[in-house]
């Protein structure tokens, strides 16, 4: 098998169901970029996130390469198609549990790991920012 799949829309779709069995909205971050379509208008600092319960969207279809769906913003129906890499988390609305994805430019080799004089993995995470999301209402 050439090329690496990449477990990210797996999981996503995890987390999906995972909110729906238990009752809970899923909701989705997005780094908006080029290829994401969404409504400008709701687009705050290059993010914008999703309610993608069963509720709020129509045909949603979580696939490998894009998610996509029909959704209502401020009473008008859109398409909405979000490339999976622009996927920045899923969590649930009631207690914020879900995945943060990080980005594949910042994420770690085993390379750029820092030598700790054995081969086990450091006991702490490198310095940096944490990744944060905010609930848009």
């Amino acid at each position: 098998m050439t090329g690496s799949v990449s477990t990210k829309p797996y999981l996503i779709r995890a987390i999906h169901e995972w909110c729906t069995d238990a009752g809970y909205t899923p909701y989705l971050a997005v780094q908006v970029d080029d290829y994401t379509q969404v409504p400008a208008t709701f687009v705050k600092d290059g993010r914008i996130v999703l309610n993608i319960g069963v509720d709020a969207v129509k045909n949603l279809h979580l696939g490998n390469e894009d998610i996509t769906c029909g959704g209502r913003f401020g009473g008008v129906a859109h398409q909405i198609i979000v490339p999976v890499v622009a996927v920045v988390g899923i969590f649930a609305k009631e207690n914020g549990q879900g995945l943060v994805f990080q980005d594949a430019e910042t994420m770690p080799v085993a390379g750029d790991l820092p030598d700790n004089g054995d081969d086990q993995p450091p006991t702490s995470p490198p310095p940096g920012k944490k990744p944060k999301l905010t609930l848009v209402k």
